[in-house]
């Protein structure tokens, strides 16, 4: 039997106003001084401040950095980095999406390794030294899992590429999944991120290097997302909310071990040339990549439609399996009004073989249960246009 390895964070909490455990955590373990990481959106409606707020009541002192951009590109990791060592931060407390979690990820490994200060130096698989300045991460939409993974992305807007970063030494100590914060997504978005939780969970079921423990959390991950976020996201269901936090959470916790697929390869592509949101773009490539992998993972969509899509699919031929799979991730996506193609986020026809040689180069495509070519790069962004 093959060894397998499962890395997971050290705490994490769950549920409506779980900030509330926040001061306490930074005061148990010593630290002084917090940077706290945001995006502008979140800083001017306010969304920050309900996490600013149980600092200055606990008398913590901090400094925010605000700036982080959708698709972080490496001056975010640069600039945050500056304002950290300004301020002397010893804890880093991230606010937001994978965007500003994925930036705060970058600002504490470059912190604690030095010798990486050059941000390009973190693409694929990296080979830090040290653990990174601790993260206490908050996350504000259900969707990239970012709070309990050892990833993160940053565009190179130079190249027009999304890195992809794997680094065990960025993984946040803290995950306080606080659904309040959830609650106050528009609806694009909670829509967007929703969809990206079931890409990272149905990616994570079917990957290559899928084991008995990665394919537990994925599947529960499906059933929860796929019940849930239709009444997230259309009635701003508070159970249902409080569902799509733990679904998003628990397939970060499988994928984040056993890694993701073509769908992701393509998906960075349109975020790191157009940016494109990347939950908006998985949710528009998922179908047409799904109906490309039943070739090889037809099986596992059986098993995902019987226990999670309340569909019947014992007997069903290869090809039914394949066509209602996909039928049923299409329906949920226009349920949540999700609609859009890739030429409607931007996408042109003369830049597919582009699209595809970047594809190529993707960190997330050797987890792909079937094995993909250029070509078919070509032809399935062809199909998505």
């Amino acid at each position: 039997m093959a060894v397998t390895k499962f890395v997971l964070n050290e705490t994490s909490y769950f549920g409506e106003g779980a900030r509330s455990v926040l001061a306490d955590e930074i005061k148990n373990r010593g630290f002084k001084k917090v940077l706290v990481v945001t995006d502008k959106s979140l800083y001017e409606v306010g969304v920050s401040k309900k996490v600013t707020d149980l600092l200055d009541e606990a008398g913590i002192e901090y400094g925010v950095f605000h700036d982080v951009l959708p698709n972080p590109p490496i001056a975010n990791v640069n600039a945050g980095i500056a304002m950290c060592k300004e301020i002397g931060a010893d804890v880093i407390v991230a606010v937001g999406g994978g965007s500003s979690i994925d930036t705060a990820k970058g600002i504490s490994i470059i912190m604690t390794n030095p010798d990486r200060a050059d941000v390009v130096s973190l693409n694929g698989a990296s080979n830090t030294k040290n653990k990174g300045l601790p993260i206490i991460a908050l996350p504000t939409t259900a969707g990239t899992a970012a709070e309990v993974t050892i990833n993160y992305v940053i565009t190179d807007p130079e190249r027009e590429i999304k890195m992809v970063c794997v680094d065990e030494h960025d993984i946040p100590i803290i995950a306080i999944v606080d659904t309040e914060l959830m609650a106050s997504m528009p609806k694009s978005i909670a829509a967007s991120t929703g969809m990206d939780a079931l890409t990272h969970a149905i990616e994570g079921y079917i990957t290559k290097n899928r084991n008995t423990m990665s394919q537990m959390f994925s599947m529960k991950a499906i059933q929860l997302i796929y019940d849930n976020l239709e009444k997230a996201v259309n009635d701003k269901d508070q159970e249902a909310i409080n569902n799509m936090g733990l679904g998003q959470y628990i397939a970060g916790m499988a994928f984040s071990n056993v890694g993701l697929g073509i769908v992701h390869s393509m998906a960075h592509q349109l975020g790191a040339v157009y940016d494109t949101p990347h939950g908006l773009a998985n949710a528009i490539l998922l179908p047409t990549v799904m109906k490309f992998n039943g070739e090889t993972s037809y099986e596992e969509y059986r098993e995902i439609l019987t226990q999670a899509f309340h569909t019947d699919a014992t007997r069903f031929t290869k090809e039914e399996v394949i066509k209602t799979f996909c039928e049923k991730i299409k329906e949920l996506s226009e349920k949540v009004g999700i609609t859009q193609t890739v030429g409607d986020v931007g996408g042109k026809v003369e830049d597919i073989p582009m699209l595809a040689d970047k594809a190529m180069e993707d960190p997330c495509k050797p987890g792909n249960p079937r094995e993909v070519t250029k070509e078919d790069f070509m032809r399935l962004y062809e199909e998505a246009m």
